[in-house]
């Protein structure tokens, strides 16, 4: 458990690092093909599907990788 948690923590430390030095880096997260998005008035509903189906895999793949 405490591996995970540092492993995490890292990623965390790392991902912050890189927004800050690099904001606008990050400009076409959420806004991916099949990502749902509808406004209508003052209404807005955002739904990052295809975002969130790449963040699944890109984590599945680092715990299968730091796992072992």
């Amino acid at each position: 458990m405490g591996k995970i948690l540092i492993i995490v923590g890292t990623f965390i430390v790392l991902t912050g690092l890189v927004m800050h030095f690099f904001p606008g880096g990050w400009g076409w997260l959420g806004k991916l093909p099949g990502d749902i998005r509808y406004e209508k008035g003052s209404f807005r509903f955002f739904f990052p599907l295809t975002t969130m189906i790449l963040a699944s895999i890109f984590f599945s793949l680092v715990l299968r990788i730091f796992g072992k």
